[in-house]
């Protein structure tokens, strides 16, 4: 094709773009690459245009791998074009295959090492990946290599130094530095200004999502599912629109309508990250844990550094038993977590996994102590703590953590009831009240506190009309208890009304069936010896 041909077809697709007409521009590349269908210009020209439309919110379709398809024809022409290798990693990184975006962008490098824009998509797609010491290496080669149309590398900067500055004051100052330097190159920065423009196009849609919030707010669920149906007829790029319509459906408990919404905006936009999260809570709703447990697992494999994708997904795995994989899992989201305080949190999770579940009290006494050193003043830690040395049968241990507990918060109730349980284990009854009573005063509704204090009187002391009343106490502050049921029924069989004590034992062995406090056999044994001659 002669030159000014070749020119001559850029003014007029140039000029269909301006006006929206991208299908009728394409379809006149494919008219002319019928005659010259070796013509590697225009197959770039092609790969540009399926491009664009492909990312143009008011499009329903997806043209990616058409654009990918078209920049290979034209690599067979320019083999050694870094622009080629950058336009198909862009491509790979709009379509969310992120692994070959970096090779592609790698080698475009590799051809060009002066390509300062593939060093920031390669930033971009780093940080996709959540491997930010990376992203930050490539975003300073962007803008060593192209200091003055550097807007997008700063602002990346900026983001990434805003995420950890709460760690390190250095990174505050130096996000500000970044932000600033991505203000004052913004005009020079064709693709950044191209991506402001595309986020101001958005407000055109602030009148829907207002309409929509507010019908969501009056309850006028309905009219807003029509609202946000009609403008995704217009706009079904814009995949926000699908997530907030996903999250109505979820709300009136329409799970399958809400997960389809989700998935379409993944299929959009595959790095769409809230709409996975969303994704995964309406699966658990629905009971589908093993759905969900297949979305964190896609989650993770885009961010593998993400500290939450691995609890959620850790405790849908305790969830369905299988506790060898929650454990790995609650040891990774450990592992990746910076905060302390929710570190300390999963580190006392895993440590009642490994109490409750693997009965390893070495592991669950471990992992109690490291949430302690992580954060000392958080009063669960001692009674987790405790627990452990008590099953673990080192009643020295427990009673000193429950101690240095109450030195903390000598009026928790709950500590004078672990106390108390403790005491009476080792035998020594006077404490063992003096601890329940101390949890009562502390909490006058404290239903196990009634109960276990009503056992050692009935078992004991054997101050039966005593443990009557604590009995009924219990039951009082807790209707659903249906060990105190069956223990007031122990204590009214001694008084001899067997017809209350059956009566008793029935409402215990119906509790029972939902909260399995205790071994069915036991009740139907006591019911079967009330009548026994």
């Amino acid at each position: 094709m002669k030159k000014h041909t070749l020119e001559n077809l850029d003014r007029q697709l140039n000029g269909k773009n301006k006006k929206s007409k991208v299908q009728q521009a394409i379809e006149q590349c494919q008219l002319r690459l019928q005659n010259d269908p070796t013509n590697a210009d225009l197959h770039i020209k092609l790969g540009d245009l399926y491009l664009e439309w492909h990312l143009d919110i008011s499009n329903t379709y997806q043209y990616i791998d058409e654009a990918i398809t078209e920049y290979q024809r034209a690599l067979e022409t320019y083999i050694n074009s870094a622009e080629i290798y950058f336009k198909i990693g862009q491509a790979q990184f709009f379509k969310g295959d992120l692994d070959k975006a970096i090779n592609y962008l790698n080698t475009a490098i590799n051809k060009d090492p002066d390509l300062g824009k593939a060093y920031y998509l390669l930033a971009e797609t780093y940080t996709k990946k959540a491997r930010f010491l990376e992203a930050v290496f490539n975003a300073k080669k962007a803008i060593k290599h192209a200091p003055l149309t550097s807007s997008s590398a700063h602002n990346l900067l900026h983001n990434i130094y805003k995420l950890s500055s709460h760690r390190n004051p250095l990174r505050w100052w130096a996000s500000k530095w970044e932000g600033f330097m991505a203000f004052v190159t913004l005009p020079f920065d064709r693709f950044a200004i191209k991506n402001l423009m595309k986020s101001l196009s958005y407000l055109k849609f602030l009148p829907v999502l207002v309409k929509g919030y507010y019908m969501v707010q009056t309850k006028g669920l309905d009219q807003a599912i029509d609202i946000y149906i009609d403008a995704i007829e217009k706009a079904p790029g814009f995949t926000p629109l699908y997530c907030l319509l996903g999250d109505i459906y979820r709300t009136i408990g329409q799970y399958d309508n809400a997960i389809t919404e989700y998935k379409m905006a993944i299929w959009i936009d595959s790095l769409n990250i809230p709409a996975y999260r969303h994704l995964c809570q309406a699966y658990e709703e629905q009971g589908d844990y093993d759905s969900a447990i297949e979305t964190y697992q896609k989650l993770i494999t885009i961010l593998p550094t993400m500290p939450e994708f691995h609890s959620n997904l850790a405790n849908l795995y305790y969830v369905k038993g299988e506790i060898k994989e929650a454990i790995s899992h609650y040891q990774s989201a450990i592992t990746l977590n910076p905060n302390r305080v929710w570190t300390s949190v999963i580190t006392q999770t895993l440590g009642f996994v490994y109490q409750e579940n693997k009965k390893d009290l070495d592991a669950a006494i471990s992992a109690y102590q490291s949430a302690y050193l992580l954060t000392p003043e958080d009063i669960d830690i001692y009674i987790n703590l405790g627990s452990a040395f008590y099953d673990k049968e080192d009643y020295e241990n427990a009673l000193t953590v429950y101690r240095s507990a109450l030195d903390l918060d000598p009026a928790n109730a709950k500590i004078h009831c672990n106390l108390g349980f403790l005491h009476w284990g080792k035998g020594d009854t006077d404490e063992a009240i003096k601890e329940y009573n101390l949890a009562i005063e502390n909490d006058p509704n404290y239903d196990i506190a009634y109960n276990n204090l009503g056992v050692i009187y009935l078992d004991d002391l054997g101050r039966v009309p005593e443990s009557i009343e604590l009995f009924k106490k219990s039951i009082e502050c807790n209707p659903n208890y249906a060990l105190a049921h069956f223990n007031l029924a122990r204590a009214i069989t001694i008084v001899g009304d067997k017809i209350e004590a059956a009566k008793l034992y029935q409402i215990a062995q119906d509790i029972n069936k939902v909260t399995n406090e205790i071994d069915p056999q036991d009740i139907t044994n006591k019911i079967n010896n009330l009548f026994e001659s």
